[in-house]
């Protein structure tokens, strides 16, 4: 590929996070100005957060489209224990992906304590763990955990489905 050929396509991927930048910021700020203000004492209102995350994201933006203009570039991810070389593995994403359905599916019929253990279990499957009885008892006590720790210690009643009234 020739300098300038390489140069043109150089930065636009900044600019393009920079111009994503721009936009949540600007949708941030729109949204909290049609925020109502309810009783408010002091300078924080409903609209001082959303504001002010606005105002970082266009500062954000700005800074990085300054930094892309100067030359600045990201540097390639090469991470820590991922063969770049190799293409996606679709096995994996195609279990978990099975797994999300299946919770999805039938979370309301068969509740979250049973899809949940389902979940569990399939995700760390689809990642590599093959030590299935164990597995399985961590799968069910994640799923139950959870689900005391949404009911009591949240308040969110996540649904038992066909093991409500016995939990």
């Amino acid at each position: 590929m020739s300098d300038d050929v390489q140069s043109r396509g150089e930065g636009r991927s900044e600019y393009g996070v920079s111009l994503l930048l721009l936009v949540l910021g600007g949708i941030a700020i729109f949204d909290a100005l049609g925020l109502e203000e309810q009783g408010a004492r002091g300078f924080l209102t409903a609209r001082t957060v959303p504001m002010f995350i606005g105002v970082v994201l266009i500062v954000c933006a700005a800074l990085l489209a300054l930094d892309v203009a100067r030359g600045g570039r990201g540097e390639q991810e090469e991470g820590e224990d991922v063969d770049l070389s190799h293409g996606s593995d679709w096995k994996t994403v195609g279990l978990l992906v099975a797994a999300f359905a299946f919770n999805a599916a039938f979370i309301d019929t068969l509740g979250w304590p049973i899809t949940g253990a389902v979940l569990f279990f399939g995700a760390a499957f689809a990642l590599g763990n093959r030590h299935y009885v164990r597995l399985a008892v961590i799968s069910v006590a994640l799923s139950l955990i959870t689900w005391y720790g949404f009911f009591l210690g949240l308040d969110v009643k996540l649904p038992a489905g066909l093991l409500d009234g016995i939990l």
